[in-house]
């Protein structure tokens, strides 16, 4: 007979709140909650792509509900709790997950821009967390999950404000551990994935003529989406959800400087190919079509040995890179 500790903990009923649900990862979270028999509340700025997410849910039987949220603004988050709690009587479950991203030369990438990621990114969490944890509170329950990636812990290379908000959302809820910590069934988790195959890229805004699409050691939104469901069966303070985002995680710890640097100079390498048009992507409105979970990758179309080839260029490249760096700094 197994002990209760190891027993599968069932989500059946659970009501999830789930963030930037109408792409990418979100729509990911949205269907592995559905799959476990959650009632889903979705929440995105666009109806068209929220739509298609609660149709996925009810496809799956469950009960779903769409609600139009701008996290970036209090009182949107605040009618997303409302709405809510009106839906199913409580909130089990929140997942913070919307975010975008503005990716170029930090001064050519417009004010109004950067800002906006700090309010999406930042205050979206913030506000998030502000609406959860009083309700939680109130129940004496719930779980927060915070989907904040690996750039918590090492910048985006000419992505400085998006790595800023990062750093930041990994900050807010490492204190708020803290004063949630004489609440033994109120729990904060950290999930810190490293690059999806998702839309999100698709979706972000390129300066400085920047144009690039996702690396094929790319994670599977799907698996990020299992690692959420995860911690909400068996909560724990910080996950890394694969072994890509550990490894990138210690190497930076390791090598913070030469990574930076060689990261940053492969970005310049693109704007100088690519010199792409600047887009503002999903950062002002939301992210149009696609609605999906999977996006483009890289060398699409190009043959193994071309990606291999590619692949042992830049790994040979960044090893030497770091040989030299360890060596120059003895």
């Amino acid at each position: 007979m197994k002990s209760d500790h190891t027993l599968e903990k069932s989500l059946r009923g659970k009501t999830v709140v789930i963030t930037g649900g109408s792409s990418g990862v979100g729509r990911a979270v949205a269907e592995a909650f559905a799959l476990e028999g959650c009632n889903i509340v979705v929440a995105a700025r666009g109806q068209e792509g929220l739509d298609e997410t609660v149709s996925l849910c009810r496809d799956l039987d469950v009960s779903a509900i769409a609600v139009p949220t701008d996290v970036s603004r209090a009182e949107d988050v605040q009618n997303l709790a409302n709405k809510a709690l009106q839906f199913n009587g409580r909130i089990d479950i929140w997942v913070n997950n919307a975010g975008v991203m503005a990716s170029g030369k930090f001064e050519e990438i417009p004010m109004e821009l950067h800002e906006q990621v700090i309010k999406t990114n930042l205050f979206g969490y913030m506000h998030g967390a502000y609406m959860a944890l009083p309700i939680f509170k109130k129940q004496n329950e719930g779980i927060l999950i915070n989907n904040v990636s690996i750039g918590g812990f090492m910048p985006a290379p000419y992505s400085a404000v998006y790595s800023s908000t990062k750093f930041g959302i990994r900050g807010m809820m490492e204190c708020l551990h803290g004063e949630i910590s004489d609440f033994p069934d109120i729990h904060i988790c950290n999930l810190y994935p490293q690059i999806q195959k998702s839309t999100g890229n698709m979706h972000s805004a390129k300066y400085s003529g920047l144009d690039f699409k996702i690396p094929p050691f790319a994670a599977d939104p799907r698996d990020t989406a299992a690692k959420v469901v995860e911690l909400a069966k068996h909560p724990q303070k910080d996950l890394f959800p694969d072994v890509t985002s550990l490894l990138l995680k210690n190497i930076y710890g390791l090598f913070p400087k030469p990574i930076i640097n060689i990261a940053s100079a492969g970005m310049r390498l693109v704007m100088k190919i690519k010199d792409a048009p600047s887009v503002s992507g999903n950062v002002l409105e939301p992210s149009s079509e696609p609605h999906r979970i999977y996006g483009e990758t890289m060398f699409s179309g190009s043959s193994r040995k071309i990606k291999m080839a590619l692949l042992a260029g830049v790994g040979l490249g960044l090893g030497y890179m770091l040989l030299k760096n360890n060596s120059s700094e003895k």
